[in-house]
């Protein structure tokens, strides 16, 4: 359902552009790690890996969860609570573990939240965590760096400029652009392989600010 919404909703408030590396696929099963900048950029990765046929559990702040209508769509779609700095944080890996062995993607964002920055410019991605690093070595699941370009155009800054950038979106129609990268095996060193995963992850976010300075072509 979340991802229904989501390629509903992008097409609406922007121009979205997809490439992929050479042979690049999201097979069943995978972990899916992205750059995060923006609000809105879940949807906007959601809606592209929805256009190749893939609609990923997403790895989510328990936070969202006490939202009306969003915690009950969040619920529904089996989407996994991430609780930081809590005892119950270990959970989040253990569940999604399950769902990667259940041949379900998972979508997680490495990065842990959102920088704090006023304007609406690009972000090359912050330093990873250690979850997506010691969840692909307990399951061996491949992972698929996946970067995002311009959704700040959408959603940035305070709440009253981003609610502004939401609600003007439709007329601006901003470039958005997600690249998916050639999935990896990580080394089963964590702090290796966390350095890993952010490499690949800046690779795909460099070639998806590339394109979205430019004129896209629609997904």
């Amino acid at each position: 359902m979340l991802s229904r919404f989501a390629g509903a909703l992008i097409p609406a408030v922007g121009r979205l552009s997809v490439t992929t590396d050479p042979g690049a696929v999201v097979a069943p099963g995978s972990l899916v790690v992205a750059n995060h900048t923006s609000l809105a950029d879940p949807a906007v990765v959601l809606a592209a890996l929805r256009g190749r046929g893939v609609e990923p559990v997403v790895m989510a702040a328990a936070g969202l969860w006490r939202i009306p209508v969003l915690g009950a769509v969040l619920t529904r779609g089996g989407h996994i609570r991430v609780y930081r700095h809590d005892r119950r944080a270990a959970r989040a890996v253990d569940d999604a573990a399950a769902v990667l062995a259940s041949g379900r993607v998972v979508l997680v964002y490495a990065e842990g939240g959102i920088a704090d920055r006023p304007d609406s410019g690009e972000l090359p991605p912050g330093p990873f965590r250690s979850g997506p690093a010691r969840l692909a070595a307990l399951t061996g699941a491949p992972v698929v760096p996946v970067g995002q370009a311009g959704a700040r155009r959408v959603t940035s800054g305070t709440v009253p400029k981003q609610v502004a950038g939401l609600l003007t979106a439709p007329v601006r129609r901003p470039r958005l652009h997600v690249h998916i990268g050639t999935p990896l095996r990580l080394s089963a060193d964590t702090k290796a392989a966390t350095a890993e995963a952010h490499a690949a992850v800046t690779r795909a976010w460099r070639t998806a600010a590339d394109h979205a300075a430019r004129s896209p072509r629609p997904a």
